[in-house]
């Protein structure tokens, strides 16, 4: 047989592969990289209702939730550049992150107290989004009030920017961010999502 046989016969059983034993081959990777510790971002995505959520986690904990539109392979890339290449689809370290929202897109749960790594935020921002766990379920809050929670009540617009790049939406609730005329604002998932996500919380 000549190379060119050889190579045609492995790129053949190559894609003979099933997609159960693909998936084998995926897990012993997965498994491999933790514990040899070279797994240092995690990723899966998980459905919503207002659409597919990409969810990573490194060892601290939830470091990224990111919506569609602000396509996933660039949020990847993005981790990879900022956290470490070391990233895997590993969807069981996301377990828990998933099962929270599950819980919270049905109305089961009104807070999130997973584990977060705030690495992806610095300065004001980080300031700004930890004030938004006090903004509570069902309740809304001027960019405003936001920016006098944070210590810079003259910071409204820095506000906005804080939550137009929240690396953690939905967990860390910049939709509960509105206008002070009431008006619903902008959202870095889109206008419909926040709606989706005030009506949620406004029904239960």
């Amino acid at each position: 047989m000549n190379t060119d046989d050889e190579l045609t016969g492995a790129l053949a059983r190559a894609f003979a592969e099933t997609p159960d034993h693909l998936r084998q081959l995926h897990d012993r990777l997965v498994a491999a990289a933790q514990t040899d510790g070279i797994l240092d971002v995690a990723y899966r995505t998980v459905d919503s209702p207002v659409g597919p959520l990409l969810l990573a986690a490194t060892e601290l904990g939830l470091v990224r939730v990111a919506y569609a539109s602000e396509n996933h392979e660039a949020v990847l890339q993005a981790l990879s550049d900022r956290i470490s290449p070391r990233i895997l689809n590993a969807p069981a370290r996301l377990d828990s992150a998933a099962r929270a929202l599950d819980e919270y897109f049905i109305g089961r749960r009104h807070g999130f107290d997973l584990p977060i790594d705030w690495r992806l935020s610095t300065g004001f921002r980080s300031v700004v989004l930890h004030r938004l766990t006090e903004i509570e379920y069902g309740r809304t809050a001027s960019y405003g009030t936001v920016a006098h929670l944070a210590g810079s009540p003259k910071a409204a617009r820095a506000v906005g920017t804080a939550c137009a790049t929240n690396p953690l939406p939905v967990v860390v609730p910049c939709h509960r961010v509105v206008r002070a005329d009431g008006g619903i604002g902008e959202y870095l998932g889109g206008i419909e999502a926040k709606r989706i996500l005030l009506a949620l919380e406004a029904a239960a």
